[in-house]
């Protein structure tokens, strides 16, 4: 179990992001589909937010501008209160490489190297020198439990470890917010629960995470629910992870 971090007594959480009536619009051709609608969302250190819609709600689109993998149309997106929208492309790619790390349902592993290289992976684009990158890589990998496989190929490991993986390859630039996008997707029941077990570890770690599901079972070990329907915010809700924790 990783250890848990204390807030000081009495002290708010800072706000990690803040979304200001966000907008985004595509264009098909002649037309425009907009896919978000005006979204404003705060989201504090070490919170633990769940993104719940139906296919077509901006699920996708919201992780994405989150993500700075897209930029809204209108509206501001503040990280650490730097405006997102203000930045260049080299300044958003190092956003993504040292602030924010991904875990994908597909994992997205180089199948040719090791674990340990996979894991290097985010440090070796930030430029940190080899014996530095290597001895957080192979931290972040004690960390989810896979420090006796750090030799091996992805295809050597069960879909659960792969995903441990994912999560270390995230952890290793120190983020500021994970984002996990259907990370138990590909998984069966019980290593989908170990993997959300992980996820709660994480989250007592003091780790701000936020997670994209369309399962009810999954968004419960979330402190936080919302619920997009065409675009924007229906519903925010709080505290549902009392329902799996004890």
């Amino acid at each position: 179990m990783m250890p848990a971090v204390e807030p000081r007594a009495g002290a708010e959480p800072e706000v990690t992001l803040a979304l200001r009536e966000v907008v985004k619009t595509y264009r098909m051709g002649t037309q425009e589909l907009q896919a978000l609608r005006g979204v404003s969302l705060d989201i504090r250190d070490n919170e633990y937010l769940a993104i719940m819609g139906p296919s077509g709600s901006g699920k996708s689109t919201l992780m994405n501008i989150i993500g700075c993998l897209d930029t809204p149309t209108s509206g501001s997106y503040r990280l650490q209160g730097q405006l997102v929208e203000q930045m260049d492309e080299n300044e958003l790619a190092e956003v993504r490489n040292r602030r924010i790390g991904f875990v994908f349902q597909t994992f997205n592993l180089i199948g040719r190297a090791n674990i340990l290289h996979n894991v290097e992976l985010p440090l070796i684009y930030a430029g940190v020198g080899r014996a530095e990158r290597r001895e957080r890589a192979r931290q972040a990998l004690i960390r989810v439990g896979l420090g006796d496989r750090m030799e091996h190929k992805p295809n050597e490991l069960s879909g659960g470890q792969r995903q441990r993986v994912a999560i270390a390859r995230a952890l290793v630039t120190k983020p500021s917010i994970i984002l996990a996008d259907e990370p138990t997707g590909n998984l069966d029941t019980a290593t989908g629960n170990e993997i959300l077990a992980m996820f709660d570890s994480l989250h007592d770690s003091g780790q701000t995470l936020v997670l994209v599901t369309h399962e009810d079972h999954v968004a419960e070990h979330a402190q936080r629910t919302i619920h997009l329907l065409d675009g924007q915010i229906e519903r925010d809700v709080r505290d549902g992870r009392a329902a799996v924790r004890h």
